[in-house]
């Protein structure tokens, strides 16, 4: 492995057995992103995308190979070290948002700072300020369900963003929005990137955004990069 590589695996396999049938879901992926870089990755459903992202994020471990992230072999870390790992370097975005419905904008945000041990007043000062840089700073008080799609998103944008990540691991984060406001989440992924020197790993089927913000982009077939 190259040490001046910030995120790097090798040789990184996961199967999944369901009674005697083992599923390949990822096969010797090898690949490597500089220190705030902008990998997209694209695939057809089934591909592999969603367990990359799973494994790069620690919410999964490899069957085989190994993943290095700061030069720290994530693969050989246990539960707790994980959970340390999540809530410290890595920033997560999903397709679903999957945000709290009873909770505003605000109350989202702040929420992982519960786990970190955050004061209730600081907590509060940080979401704020996290909600301004995506442009919702308006729109604190507001239930989830009161916003709409594009404002869930960055309110799971400005979620992520709370803990102060190193990586930012987005899951087809446009999924479910029209092609503007896609277009307009990850503009704002791109500007993170490139003036906060965020590392953002994204999965989309959306090849022509990929194409035209990432700095490169892969491809993966049947667990495979091609």
């Amino acid at each position: 492995m190259n040490l001046n590589n910030f995120i790097e695996t090798e040789d990184l396999t996961k199967l999944y057995s369901t009674g005697r049938i083992e599923v390949v879901a990822l096969k010797d992926v090898t690949l490597s992103v500089r220190r705030g870089e902008f990998l997209g990755v694209t695939g057809p459903s089934g591909s592999g995308k969603s367990t990359l992202m799973n494994l790069l994020g620690g919410l999964d471990t490899p069957s085989a190979g190994c993943i290095r992230v700061d030069g720290k072999y994530i693969s050989d870390l246990n539960k707790e070290e994980l959970a340390i790992y999540r809530r410290c370097q890595v920033g997560m975005i999903f397709q679903s948002f999957n945000l709290i419905s009873s909770y505003t904008a605000l109350e989202n945000v702040a929420f992982p700072l519960l786990f970190a041990g955050v004061a209730k007043k600081e907590r509060k000062i940080q979401a704020e300020q996290v909600l301004t840089k995506v442009g919702l700073g308006n729109r604190k008080g507001h239930l989830s369900t009161e916003l709409s799609g594009g404002e869930q998103q960055r309110v799971a944008v400005a979620r992520a963003l709370i803990n102060q990540p190193k990586i930012l691991l987005a899951d087809e984060p446009t999924g479910n929005l029209d092609s503007k406001t896609s277009r307009a989440i990850v503009q704002m992924l791109s500007d993170l990137n490139k003036n906060q020197g965020l590392t953002v790993i994204m999965i989309s089927h959306e090849e022509s955004l990929l194409a035209e913000f990432a700095d490169k982009v892969i491809g993966l077939c049947d667990g495979r990069v091609v």
